[in-house]
């Protein structure tokens, strides 16, 4: 790889974490200052970079347009949209979309509610948004509902940890507090044609504000949007709540070709 792309590259990557100083990119990828400079002045020219009025950096908005046209491809994501506003309308928690990637969550989609508006505005946390970021899967509800292969991957139980055999057998995970944040969440897998998990959906709200019992009382509504959204995708799961909570039925099925 060129030394100059793969230094760029590795720049981007580190203002991921947030903005930094012209000395702090510098530092990130073992150059001078001068030619720190450089990299990031070309990079400002094309949108990737933008200088903030105290001189630090961060990410410009062609990253951001880059990353939504790439999710939009992921056809998932398009098929979730609908079911995932309704579950989110119904209730009143962060609806959030994901798929296994390199062994990690990579989050395609999320939906804030009403304790969590992204902004930081009355009532909210002010978490950001998680779309395009990546969790530890094992930390997360999210994570172990896809490492659990739900449903039917073809492994055998024994060959599961006791905690993903017994997510197997439930269809759907709980966390508490998950990935190091005051969250509780409930997650189940969006099934594909032949019963694999394809991706999964999670509903999520802040400790303090919801009861990890109160937020399980909504798995109904969560099972029930997962398969309203296999269905969509194509997939052949059991419509247990589908046709009288979401009005999903095996006729609506999406063809992926």
């Amino acid at each position: 790889m060129s030394q100059s792309v793969d230094r760029a590259l590795t720049l981007l990557g580190s203002l991921g974490d947030g903005p930094v100083s012209l000395e702090q990119a510098a530092t990130s990828i073992g150059v001078h200052k001068s030619t720190a400079l450089r990299l990031l002045r070309t990079l400002e020219e094309h949108g990737f970079v933008h200088r903030q009025s105290d001189r630090r950096y961060r990410l410009g908005g062609k990253v951001l347009s880059l990353a939504n046209r790439a999710l939009e491809e992921i056809d998932v994501r398009q098929v979730a949209a609908p079911y995932l506003a309704a579950l989110g309308e119904r209730s009143g928690c962060t609806v959030q979309l994901a798929v296994l990637q390199d062994g990690e969550v990579l989050y395609l989609d999320e939906l804030a509610g009403r304790w969590d508006d992204g902004t930081g505005g009355t009532g909210g946390t002010g978490r950001p948004s998680r779309i395009g970021r990546r969790a530890p899967a094992a930390g997360t509800a999210i994570g172990r509902v896809l490492l659990a292969g739900l449903p039917g991957d073809g492994r055998p139980e024994a060959e599961l940890s006791a905690d993903l055999a017994a997510v197997r057998r439930r269809g759907w995970a709980a966390e508490s507090a998950e990935h190091r944040e005051a969250v509780t969440c409930v997650a189940a897998p969006v099934a594909g044609s032949d019963r694999r998990a394809v991706a999964a959906c999670a509903i999520s709200a802040p400790t303090d504000r919801v009861s990890p019992a109160e937020l399980v009382r909504l798995v109904p509504e969560l099972l029930c949007t997962a398969e309203a959204v296999s269905l969509a995708y194509g997939g052949s799961p059991t419509p247990r709540w589908c046709e009288n909570r979401c009005g999903a039925r095996p006729a609506v099925r999406a063809s992926r070709t």
